[in-house]
């Protein structure tokens, strides 16, 4: 076997290390991508913070191989690119399209200091986070001017042919530790600026940690920071500091006046669960629901022969308390392609399908049994009256828009 020379020198002063919690980091940083902002002018800052992640987990993959100003360099990009997007959020419309526009364009665009400088004199959003937050702020700016001696190289300990001297093996395993130690704090606080910096653009990654705020909010594209996510990479002091500022208050104010939706209202709207065994308490606070909700919550209540109903052409679905008698759990567009014609009880595996037509859209009913006369009868009933409803709704909008010149 030959000495290969070239490998010799790529691996010379190269000295791995092994991140023995790399699959939590991992996990934890999905906590930020199910954060998913839903709003409308702002959708494009998941983008943004979907590639934070993506430079925090290239910073891991190169630390463990052992090239660490690499993997320094690719957590200082993951702060920046955060603060890109809010530079561009947190400001007038006209401006920050302009702005987006030099940016897609590679024109001359400021750099992220010079963005920050920028926000601050806004004065909008984030210049009120930072003021109120500004213990973890300072926290940040300090491991940034740590991870740029890292990555600008001041000092012969920042070297890599001073981490696997054989000369100075002691002194090298000293630097090496410190280097460890120092890449787990600026990890924490890189993850910790990406959900910091997520919560200018909405405070419902925190908001849902609150059951008042959790009851009284609809079915959300956020999910909530769990507390054990919070408590390591922001702290419960800055998250104290950060429900003080003016934009978590008006989100907090605002959803607080709604009403506090009970626990099978709260199945419905949150995780599309019809308890029947609950429908009574269900329309106690049916005024809470969506119009397809209604729909289907009529459609359970009228018998016990549904386990499942079907939207969107089984994208999204209502599933009951009544068990299936269906082997398989799956289902597919294709399942439900011949059935708007037949209508009622057509064999479906185990089961039968029906499709029904409300309200401009095609709902698929899964029962366990064929549906009677009696029940059919019951359910063209439920399909006429809401449709009547809808139509009615239409016709309304349609002469409203008549009188103020608008056509739809």
């Amino acid at each position: 076997m030959t000495f290969d020379y070239s490998i010799h020198k790529e691996m010379e002063n190269i000295v791995p290390f092994c991140l023995e919690d790399k699959k939590r980091y991992y996990y934890d940083l999905m906590n930020i991508e199910s954060s998913w902002t839903g709003r409308i002018d702002a959708m494009y800052s998941n983008e943004f913070f979907r590639e934070a992640v993506q430079l925090i987990i290239n910073s891991i993959v190169l630390f463990e191989k052992g090239y660490f100003d690499c993997a320094l360099y690719s957590l200082r990009q993951s702060m920046e690119v955060c603060t890109t997007i809010i530079y561009f959020v947190d400001d007038s419309e006209d401006n920050a399209k302009s702005e987006m526009k030099k940016w897609k364009n590679q024109e001359k665009f400021p750099m992220n200091n010079q963005m920050l400088n920028e926000l601050q004199k806004r004065q909008l959003v984030f210049a009120d986070i930072k003021n109120k937050m500004f213990v973890f702020f300072d926290e940040v700016e300090e491991s940034k001017r740590k991870i740029n001696k890292y990555v600008h190289k001041q000092g012969f300990d920042k070297f890599y042919v001073s981490r696997n001297n054989p000369l100075k093996s002691k002194e090298a395993e000293k630097l090496n530790a410190k280097l460890f130690e120092d890449y787990k704090a600026f990890l924490i606080k890189s993850i910790g600026v990406i959900a910091v910096f997520r919560l200018a653009i909405d405070p419902f990654p925190l908001l849902l940690r609150d059951d008042e705020m959790y009851s009284r909010t609809g079915q959300l594209m956020t999910e909530a920071y769990g507390d054990s996510f919070v408590e390591k990479y922001i702290g419960e002091d800055n998250i104290a500091a950060y429900k003080k500022t003016d934009l978590y208050q008006q989100y907090f104010n605002a959803i607080i006046k709604g009403e506090e939706m009970c626990p099978s209202v709260l199945n419905v709207v949150k995780d599309d669960y019809i308890d029947r065994s609950k429908i009574e308490e269900i329309y106690s606070q049916i005024h809470l629901l969506g119009i397809y909700e209604k729909i289907a919550v009529a459609f359970v209540e009228l018998t016990e022969k549904i386990s499942n109903i079907y939207i969107y052409g089984g994208l999204t679905w209502y599933f009951t308390d009544i068990e299936s008698k269906r082997r398989s759990t799956g289902h597919n567009s294709n399942d439900f392609k011949n059935i708007k014609d037949k209508k009622y009880n057509i064999s479906f595996q185990e089961v039968f399908l029906s499709g029904l037509e409300v309200c401009g859209e095609l709902f698929y009913l899964e029962h366990n049994e064929k549906f009677n006369s009696s029940e059919i009868n019951q359910l063209n009933s439920i399909v006429e009256n809401f449709n009547t409803s809808y139509q009615q709704l239409k016709d309304e909008v349609q002469n409203l828009s008549e009188k103020i010149n608008i056509k739809f």
